[in-house]
């Protein structure tokens, strides 16, 4: 009887430390998603950020350089582009092609000085670079992350876990081929 009842309270002990460390694991495993879900949605915000400054950008400078069509067509489909991206490699490509397009414009608003002194265009262009700079460090932030919540799947046992769970490996940001190619300064200056 004694050894029945201590039996009992052996399994009973293995039973709840079992379901305690498999809610754990679970709760580990929904942090570190969580995590990677946020720091997506932060750089969301500052994409559609980026995309009401280029909106507002554009219909700023159509005033002053009705004749640049091409170039005001480049920076609209750039825009269009970024804002149809759902992926990180998708975001990316669409990132370089906005930055591309804004290079551009850049260089050709210097031919313009009564749009260089317009100072909401000044403002405009200051702002997106801002915000580039705080797209740039919340991929790193979501990188981070990625790597964390990828990092946790694969080992022992949460990868017997996030298997149960369907938890998956998701995918990080990546620069384009475009984008960590060598600029050719001379071309740039031409």
């Amino acid at each position: 009887m004694v050894l029945g009842i201590i039996a009992g309270f052996v399994v009973l002990v293995v039973l709840v430390v079992t379901v305690a460390y498999t809610v754990n694991v679970y709760n580990q495993l929904v942090n570190l998603d969580n995590r990677a879900d946020q720091s997506k949605q932060n750089i969301d915000v500052l994409l559609k950020q980026r995309q009401d400054e280029l909106t507002k950008l554009i219909d700023a400078a159509k005033e002053a350089m009705e004749h640049e069509e091409e170039l005001l067509t480049q920076l609209t489909e750039a825009r269009e582009q970024a804002e149809r991206a759902s992926t990180p490699k998708e975001q990316a490509a669409a990132d370089a092609q906005v930055r591309q397009a804004m290079g551009s414009f850049r260089a050709r608003a210097e031919d313009y000085p009564e749009l260089r002194s317009q100072e909401n265009m000044l403002q405009f262009q200051e702002r997106i670079s801002e915000l580039e700079n705080q797209i740039a460090d919340r991929r790193e932030v979501y990188n981070e992350a990625v790597t964390n919540y990828n990092t946790r799947i694969e080992q022992f046992p949460y990868v017997v876990f996030a298997r149960q769970f369907g938890y998956t490996e998701r995918e990080l940001f990546e620069a384009t081929e475009a984008e960590t190619q060598d600029v050719d300064v001379g071309e740039a200056f031409a």
